[in-house]
């Protein structure tokens, strides 16, 4: 095992004095290129070029010396040091940290990045992380070859952002560029880079919050709103599928995240829509009536919420659609929650009036390699003024999960 390993963080800023005198000692100096070139590496220290971390770590396992590992960055935020300290490889690190390429892409920019996001993307991870993109206001992403701003940009069509690209941070080569999202699959960008994403409400207020990232008590309390909260009188004018307790009773089946796409089929008022974004997922609400798509707008400004909102008739308008994690079914019948199952989301969440149109669809999810769950919920409004009923409802809630998609 080796003697020492120090973990040098490197912003293109001169070394300190412990960089530097761990530098020195090194019988082994691991780092890309641009690190291996620097002039205080020992010319006679063994060199390993980054690619594979795991294989790195197990060949500094086996060093008998001094290693040094060098890295962009704080290499303690999204960096190598998790790796080094993994217990198959029992190595314990010194670590000299640097300013984080994200806090140098925030200063470039000159904005604030308490309340940003931040997602790494790998070609494995993209997919999320556009997700992510795509529910929140300021995010920054760190890239990967495959990964890139070209990538994201080609993946949130029909969202609206914009990018602020930095380019080798810390470099001779160093270039920051602002291109609208549209754009950015246009050119030929730098590795490694950093990619602010912005767009949508504003985040955090003037005098900023008490949490970094997104403040967790934002807007109302509670999972799901009186149904009052989206149009006038008793029930609020929503459809049957979008009262209250069967709301709440979907979120709970589809439990959305951050990092998940969700789409709401038969959007209506857009009540399920805005709750899921409020969950840290992404939504596309669908609605074929443009009123209910306006509303859906509407409930999104309300609570400081993104959706992307998209009008048209299913099945045939989810075809150009990016791919759901979870799915509710609000509207469209058997027809629709087919389409749905044939795109493979993990969960789809939708509702009957009759044991009847129950059973047709969950013999279609059944057929479609789905486990289906069905409950039969009843539930019964007093007034507490007097204790008398005021309203009664009935549904068949219809749930499916795909086993080799979840949890």
């Amino acid at each position: 095992m080796a003697d020492r390993v120090t973990v040098i963080g490197w912003d293109g800023s001169p070394l300190t004095d412990a960089a530097r005198a761990a530098l020195g000692a090194a019988t082994l100096v691991a780092g890309a290129a641009h690190h291996l070139a620097l002039p205080e590496v020992p010319p006679t220290a063994e060199r390993i070029r980054l690619g594979s971390l795991a294989l790195a770590a197990r060949r500094i396992a086996a060093h008998r010396g001094t290693a040094v590992v060098l890295a962009d960055g704080d290499p303690g935020f999204f960096g190598v040091v998790r790796t080094l300290r993994a217990p198959e490889f029992g190595l314990e690190v010194e670590v000299v940290p640097a300013v984080s390429s994200v806090a140098t892409a925030f200063a470039r920019a000159g904005m604030p990045w308490d309340d940003a996001q931040v997602v790494v993307a790998h070609p494995r991870t993209l997919r999320r992380a556009v997700n992510v993109c795509r529910a929140h206001p300021k995010v920054a992403v760190l890239t990967a070859p495959g990964a890139g701003p070209a990538e994201l940009g080609l993946l949130l069509e029909g969202v609206h952002r914009t990018f602020v690209i930095c380019e080798e941070l810390g470099t001779d080569r160093e270039q920051v560029t602002v291109v609208t999202s549209d754009k950015a699959a246009d050119h030929t960008w730098r590795d490694p880079n950093v990619v602010i994403v912005i767009g949508g409400p504003a985040g955090a207020g003037e005098g900023g919050g008490w949490i970094a990232g997104r403040e967790p008590g934002a807007g109302p309390r509670g999972w799901v709103q009186p149904d009052e909260t989206y149009g006038a009188g008793p029930g609020g004018g929503l459809g049957e599928g979008e009262r209250e307790l069967l709301r709440a009773a979907q979120l709970a089946r589809l439990g959305p995240r951050v990092g998940d796409l969700v789409w709401d089929i038969g959007s209506g008022s857009g009540a399920f829509a805005a709750e899921a974004a409020r969950a840290g997922a992404a939504v596309i609400a669908v609605d074929r009536d443009p009123a209910a798509c306006a509303r859906a707008e509407g409930a999104a400004r309300r609570f400081g919420v993104q959706l992307q909102v998209v009008c048209g008739t299913a099945p045939h308008v989810l075809e150009n659609l990016p791919e759901p994690d979870v799915v509710r079914v609000g509207g469209g019948g058997p027809a629709v929650v087919s389409a749905v199952a044939d795109r493979r989301p993990q969960r789809i969440v939708t509702h009957a009036a009759t044991r009847d149109a129950a059973e047709r669809v969950g013999r279609d999810l059944t057929e479609h390699g789905y486990l289906v769950e069905c409950a039969l919920l009843q539930s019964v409004e007093l007034d507490t003024r007097a204790w008398t009923e005021t309203e009664r409802s009935v549904a068949f809630l219809l749930s499916g999960v795909l086993p080799d998609r979840a949890p």
